[in-house]
């Protein structure tokens, strides 16, 4: 029996899905410390209209790529929320582990 090709990609995003909700239910979700963070001498910024983005995170041993957006960031951090699983998660992570999402026609 063969594979289907018409919705591999469906089929694929499904499978990712269930591996993090288990990765995560299994595991602690890591954040940046406050040191790390340097949140006594860095300002944050707060943006009221969050933004998309691709961020990896860890989860105990794990690191995952997850859609989220991103709330509030530093110069060397930004704070992001995602939901896997119907929980919301929070989490800070270090700046270069975020890639924006640029939007297309498609889902404007």
């Amino acid at each position: 029996m063969g594979t289907n090709k018409r919705y591999a990609a469906h089929y694929d995003r499904r499978m990712d899905a269930r591996i993090l909700e288990r990765i995560a239910a299994e595991n602690p979700l890591q954040t940046l410390t406050p040191k790390e963070l340097q949140s006594d001498a860095l300002p944050v910024t707060r943006d009221p209209q969050p933004k998309p983005c691709r961020a990896w995170v860890r989860f105990g041993p794990h690191t995952m790529l997850v859609d989220a957006v991103v709330v509030v960031w530093n110069d060397v951090a930004c704070g992001i929320e995602s939901t896997v699983g119907g929980t919301q998660l929070r989490c800070w992570v270090w700046a270069n582990a975020v890639t924006a999402v640029v939007p297309t026609r498609a889902t404007q």
